[in-house]
């Protein structure tokens, strides 16, 4: 598989990387519902044969459940080693609430726990999760950490999560900005306009996550999983995963399918491709919770599509926005 680099890093990465966000489990506030260890062990270990090489988690996954999966799963495995990325300031209490911490020492204190939870000596991508809530300085606080955690050995390279431009500014005063993870897809597209833009002209890494909206373009989901999602599952939550929002996006992925057939690929398959065809994406974040999951979309990086057929998508998610907006 193909590598890019990753903004100003050393590091090359696949097109593709495997999100480890479903392999956090249940029992918590975002979680995606029960999961099966073993299933993800299997899906990480099936996603490396295929060429990725690089997995995003967080210590808020499974509250450092999926940390422990990943350091598991790359225990047991006889390949290559992966680069692993991870993210801070969610932190947890006994009850297992989640609440925010931008402070030095909280993120000083959950670097080593997630060091420790991985089996790492150094974290090769270390990032803010999200910036604080009222946009206040916690946020310098916590990225001039990230940068002492740096120059210390502890993490390789430092990057930001769900930052808008003005906050991207606000860090690289401090010290260079590595990469940005924010939310993009066929159906989210609010960073085309500043975000990107603004990172490709700045030499900033994007690295994007639910670019197959949460599983909704996958063409695994139908009206009735939607309705069957566990009761922890937080698609569940969702207006998009509810009518009449749901329709709309499951004609969209009826014709992303279309489009896959012609290239014996799926509907997921087409819209990674969709998301990586913009030069100011570096790669994109795929979960799997099974190898069949995992066998179904990892090969994803090296498919294009034709200008012709990018057009058709263009226009026809139009449509389905439009529809959507009038609801």
């Amino acid at each position: 598989m193909t590598t890019r680099k990753l903004g100003n890093s050393g590091l090359q990465i696949t097109p593709i990387g495997f999100g480890a966000w479903a392999a956090g489990g249940g029992n918590w506030e975002f979680a995606w519902g029960p999961q099966d260890d073993k299933e993800s062990i299997a899906a990480i270990h099936k996603a490396l044969e295929l060429g990725i090489n690089w997995i995003d988690t967080a210590a808020v996954y499974g509250l450092g459940h999926s940390e422990e999966i990943v350091a598991q799963a790359l225990k047991d495995y006889r390949g290559a080693r992966p680069h692993v990325f991870t993210k801070c300031v969610l932190t947890w209490d006994a009850s297992r609430k989640v609440t925010p911490n931008h402070s030095a020492a909280s993120v000083r204190k959950e670097c080593e726990a997630s060091l420790k939870r991985l089996q790492v000596e150094t974290i090769d991508l270390y990032q803010i999760h999200w910036p604080p809530s009222d946009n206040g300085p916690a946020l310098e606080e916590s990225w001039q950490t990230l940068a002492a955690l740096q120059k210390e050995g502890k993490v390789r390279w430092i990057g930001v999560s769900n930052f808008n431009v003005e906050q991207l500014k606000r860090a690289a005063k401090i010290a260079p900005i590595t990469s940005l993870q924010p939310p993009y897809s066929i159906v989210r597209r609010a960073i085309e306009t500043k975000i990107l833009p603004y990172c490709q002209q700045n030499n900033i890494g994007v690295i994007v996550y639910s670019p197959m909206f949460s599983g909704m373009l996958t063409g695994g989901m139908t009206r009735e999983r939607a309705a069957a999602l566990p009761a922890d599952d937080f698609r569940r939550r969702n207006p998009e995963f509810q009518e009449p929002k749901l329709s709309k996006n499951l004609e969209l992925v009826e014709k992303l399918k279309g489009i896959g057939a012609r290239h014996g690929r799926s509907s997921g398959e087409v819209a990674l491709a969709w998301v990586l065809r913009n030069p100011a994406v570096t790669g994109a974040i795929v979960g799997s919770r099974s190898p069949k999951q995992a066998e179904g979309v990892m090969r994803a990086g090296d498919f294009h599509l034709a200008p012709h057929e990018i057009a058709e998508i263009e226009e026809f998610s139009s449509s389905i926005a439009k529809a959507k907006a009038a609801f």
